[in-house]
């Protein structure tokens, strides 16, 4: 069993930057791929970004390439999403989640663990 708690939501002007933190705690000896989904209010959840164990794997939607940076620190078992470039339609609840598998998945049915997840509200 894995235990994930995102922290570094607020609210932020269009054109600002938050850094997300997701902290891992229980079972985490194994070679767990991390990722940020997010969902917006009356939308579907939809995946962000995703790292591999070692970082030498890293998938990002469309929607946010050249603007967020997933990374991850193991010695402190915790991932970061860097975002940078705001937009409002940036504005959802945040995810993370876990998947033990060592390839990297996108699909939101292949991550096993997830967060309680964190509000990111960008203002226009």
């Amino acid at each position: 069993q894995v235990q994930l708690v995102e922290s570094g939501g607020g609210l932020v002007q269009a054109g600002g930057s938050l850094r997300l933190s997701c902290a891992a705690s229980g079972r985490t000896d194994r070679w767990y791929t991390m990722a940020w989904f997010r969902q917006a209010p009356g939308k579907e959840r939809e995946f962000v970004a995703a790292i591999n164990w070692t970082g030498g794997s890293i998938y990002y939607a469309d929607s946010v390439k050249g603007r967020f940076t997933i990374s991850r620190d193991n010695a402190k078992n915790t991932v970061y999403l860097q975002m940078n470039s705001l937009k409002p339609e940036d504005t959802a609840v945040y995810y993370c989640a876990a998947d033990s598998s060592i390839v990297v998945q996108t699909a939101l049915s292949q991550y096993d663990y997830w967060g309680q997840g964190t509000q990111v509200t960008v203002s226009s």
